[in-house]
């Protein structure tokens, strides 16, 4: 998949343009709603013997419209591109999102933006906005289109009566539904980081632990102690990941640290990218009376994060 980088308006630098089929969105956790829309981009490119692309923005638009949460991201860039890349996707527009951009009106985005990219056919969700304060509706791309390319606007995908969104799934994590995620998503929340020297002291008391430093701006779920499956250095393993602030040992602590124990794993792995997928949330975070205690409990929920990836690995089979 190729990638390009866009600012707007478009310039005699920019990709050469074909006809293409394009998906638009914002796509944060591309989620199985987006998945919908970028799956019809891909179907309908297959039809007409065209590559299908993809449009998104960065950083979030509404990051650069002052909403704080939205400074965490469920997918940031790279992750969001490799996604879209298994999807099929042919090329990706990643469009530099800032307050002049922001305050484009929906023609002149047609006009100055896709018009150029000579689009054939745009695939947008039922919710899709676009232009200043969201002026553009998809009402409004038909009919600024002016004929010279289809809209195509999918609907929304509900499970259990309710439809699927990124603040559906942000809520799930940060009260450690995550297996509610999970099917939100259509795969496990996964955070990738750099393993870095922490205080040493799971390998003290038996369990060490791969610290890990977030090398991207992911939305960290609730603190507590998770099931998960790590990546790294080629090769998966099952194991146990606290997210905190160790109050056993610290009365607190300025940020949560992520700390993941690694079931039949003994190497080195210091300055080396890692892959944590959530699988389930155990427990909360507690304070324990004393390190025994603590111990204890960590054996316990080691155990129980290896039935819980035992039968991940069953279902993966099945």
């Amino acid at each position: 998949m190729q990638t390009f980088h866009l600012t707007f308006p478009l310039g005699d630098k920019e990709p050469a343009s074909r006809p293409q089929v394009l998906a638009i969105g914002d796509f944060d956790g591309v989620h199985r709603g987006h998945q919908e829309v970028i799956t019809r981009a891909v179907q309908s490119g297959h039809e007409l013997g065209l590559p299908a692309a993809i449009m998104t923005f960065h950083p979030h638009p509404r990051q650069v419209m002052g909403i704080d949460k939205y400074a965490r991201l469920l997918t940031p860039h790279t992750r969001k591109l490799e996604l879209m890349r298994q999807q099929g996707v042919d090329a990706a527009y990643l469009v530099d999102f800032n307050e002049k951009f922001m305050r484009v009106s929906p023609e002149d985005f047609v006009e100055r933006m896709l018009v150029p990219l000579q689009v054939n056919t745009v695939n947008v969700g039922f919710d899709f906005t676009f232009g200043y304060k969201g002026a553009g509706t998809p009402d409004r791309l038909c009919e600024l289109a002016k004929g010279r390319f289809a809209v195509e606007v999918v609907r929304p995908f509900h499970l259990d009566g309710e439809k699927v969104s990124s603040s559906r799934i942000r809520d799930d994590l940060q009260h450690g539904r995550v297996q509610d995620a999970t099917v939100l998503l259509g795969r496990p929340y996964r955070l990738q980081g750099t393993v870095v020297h922490g205080e040493a002291r799971g390998r003290t008391i038996g369990f060490p632990t791969a610290n890990i430093r977030l090398e991207e701006p992911y939305l960290v779920p609730a603190n507590g102690v998770y099931a998960i499956r790590a990546y790294v250095g080629g090769r998966s393993y099952a194991g146990v990941m606290n997210i905190g602030v160790k109050p056993t040992f610290h009365e607190s602590l300025p940020a949560a640290s992520l700390e993941a124990h690694l079931f039949e794993f003994n190497a080195s792995i210091y300055g080396e990218l890692i892959a944590v997928e959530l699988l389930a949330f155990i427990r909360p975070e507690r304070k324990f009376a004393s390190v025994q205690e603590l111990i204890a409990q960590i054996a316990a929920d080691a155990e129980q994060a290896k039935r819980i990836a035992a039968g991940n690995s069953s279902q993966d089979m099945a």
